[in-house]
């Protein structure tokens, strides 16, 4: 297990959180396919909380990367104490309509279910706990 924790969740700190996650990723030889998938998705996710869990302030975030399965598969945690946001209970977009038909956001979210193996969300001692997992 490998921990990243930031006394502030902003977007200028993207670089430095995606560094760490593919710092654990090349330890692992992840497959760059694979790699590719969690550096989106963490990006999504990381901007997103950056963006709006203190809106219109900041707090503090963690990540946290664990290897399950031997090594076959990794999982990316996010924890904030921002408002309570469950992205995993909004309908998924329809897609088949044009986007100035589609209501706005949820695209990003919708990318990242579609890429992960897993996402889970849980609202645990006032903080927000959403971790995606890859198979490798």
């Amino acid at each position: 297990m490998a921990e990243l924790k930031l006394d502030e969740a902003r977007v200028d700190r993207l670089d430095e959180v995606l560094a760490f996650v593919d710092g654990v990723l090349e330890q692992l030889d992840c497959p760059l396919k694979a790699q590719m998938q969690l550096d989106v998705a963490v990006e999504e996710l990381f901007v997103n909380i950056a963006s709006y869990a203190y809106a219109p302030g900041t707090g503090p975030a963690a990540l946290r990367v664990d290897v399950e399965e031997e090594g076959r598969v990794v999982a990316v945690t996010f924890v904030d104490q921002g408002v309570p946001y469950d992205p995993l209970a909004k309908p998924d977009p329809d897609i088949t309509l044009s986007a100035e038909e589609r209501q706005p956001g949820g695209l990003g979210i919708f990318m990242v279910k579609r890429s992960m193996d897993d996402m889970a969300y849980r609202r645990e001692d006032d903080s927000n706990v959403l971790t995606i997992r890859k198979r490798l």
